[in-house]
């Protein structure tokens, strides 16, 4: 039961087809629509990009069952990290690759850009709508009729990740409250640790937690969008961040990177409040800390309460301009239904399943050896649950996500607050909804 409640983890209120048709022109359109998606003639060969690591297991899957038409996979970046204005740049240039890893949150600003195929008529697709969690669903069909614009893959549901072993050996109780994080970080800064790093890139994760906490940064009816990335919530959270870096309770590593690692992976670093697949992150990137981490529900703002937030949550989008629609949809859904590659990409990325069933994979009921041999899936089922359903994104995601992460950026290194680079976001956002005939209230 819990495993299907995961699943269900936040209703992302899907951008409503008026307002996307307010700010593109675009209808479904391309090789899928209009009911003619038919199979290419002779063998096929796809290009997908993705990050995720190790999916070439579950590519390989494929290509050895469908000789006749084989997927060649180049990796990237994370989204924010560089793949989607690689994928923008192609777009433009007309030489995308076929399909393409895209998170749900960015997924409007290819939908507003006409990056994406409506593979809609594609064979099993519209179809394949009752194997999924209904919210992952309504953030590929954007509330169109008769479109598809990508199969969902996974969701991000967020939980702390910590060191058992050194809140153990130091006698420091696991918080379970903001308050009680902030006292323990300052235990560890006097032990010479961080209990954390503050990511001046990820703002997305910086959305999770201001998720968790009730704020909203968009909404939107029928006279337009409305931005608010300095509402009470978001202070609230900025505010308190704010008050770690200044302090030196949290380190500043840039993250994905080789520093970032050698922190987590050297002792130096107590705790990561992150998503399901960043179980991956830190077993490929601290190895030599196996067996010592564990994970505990997100620290609450009040004591006893149990909300969480979602960072993350993939689709396979089939790009815009692919010659073989027909075959990268088919490929697009078997990656992201099949067991045994549902299977594989748990053990190599520990994502969790879209889909209604894929939760119910042994896989998903295992203790992980990293963690102590702890069934960390369970606590994450329970994050799942308490996440708030209605948590709207943009349509300029993407954009906010670089304005806001330039004046992070600047705030850690003493230019600035998180709040200052917060306001600045806020005004860019409306000046780029604005640019783009997108409808906004003030």
């Amino acid at each position: 039961m819990a495993i299907t409640r995961v699943a269900r983890v936040g209703a992302i209120a899907a951008i409503s087809a008026l307002a996307l048709t307010a700010c593109s022109t675009a209808a479904p359109e391309g090789p899928a629509a209009g009911g003619d998606c038919a199979p290419s003639d002779g063998p096929v060969t796809l290009t997908f990009t993705s990050w995720l690591p190790g999916v070439e297991e579950a590519v390989a899957i494929w290509n050895e069952e469908n000789p006749d038409i084989q997927v060649e996979v180049q990796t990237g970046p994370n989204g924010n990290g560089g793949t989607y204005q690689n994928f923008f740049n192609q777009l433009a240039a007309g030489n995308a690759p076929d399909l393409g890893q895209i998170e749900f949150d960015a997924m409007p600003n290819f939908r507003v850009q006409d990056g994406l195929e409506n593979i809609a008529a594609c064979e099993g697709i519209l179809e394949a709508e009752e194997l999924f969690v209904p919210w992952t669903w309504s953030q590929v069909t954007f509330g169109e009729e008769n479109a598809v614009y990508a199969i969902p893959q996974d969701t991000g549901p967020m939980a702390m990740f910590y060191r058992a072993d050194l809140f153990e050996e130091n006698g420091i109780a696991v918080p379970t409250t903001w308050e009680e994080y902030e006292a323990a970080a300052a235990q560890i800064r006097e032990l010479g640790g961080y209990i954390n790093n503050f990511s001046q890139s990820d703002i997305n994760a910086f959305a999770g937690l201001v998720w968790q906490t009730g704020g909203q940064w968009f909404s939107n009816d029928a006279d337009g969008w409305s931005v608010n990335l300095t509402g009470p919530e978001t202070t609230q959270v900025a505010e308190y961040w704010q008050g770690l870096i200044d302090n030196d309770l949290v380190a500043v590593y840039p993250p994905w990177t080789d520093e970032w690692n050698a922190a987590y992976n050297s002792s130096e670093i107590w705790t990561w409040v992150s998503a399901v697949w960043g179980a991956n992150t830190i077993a490929s990137g601290a190895p030599d800390t196996a067996g010592n981490w564990a994970v505990a529900p997100m620290p609450q703002w009040e004591a006893g309460a149990s909300a969480a937030g979602n960072w993350g949550g993939s689709t396979t989008a089939v790009l815009k301009g692919s010659d073989h629609p027909y075959e990268a949809a088919q490929f697009a859904l078997w990656l992201n239904t099949d067991a045994d590659a549902l299977t594989a990409m748990n053990r190599t990325a520990n994502i969790y399943p879209a889909t209604i069933e894929g939760g119910s994979l042994p896989a998903f009921g295992e203790g992980l050896e990293f963690y102590g041999g702890q069934n960390i899936y369970e606590v994450f089922a329970e994050a799942g649950n308490n996440v708030d359903p209605n948590f709207t994104w943009g349509p300029t995601m993407t954009q906010v996500y670089n304005d806001v992460a330039d004046g992070f950026s600047a705030a850690v290194s003493g230019n600035g607050t998180l709040l200052d680079a917060l306001t600045a976001g806020q005004a860019s956002t409306i000046a780029a909804l604005k640019a783009a005939s997108i409808p906004v209230k003030e």
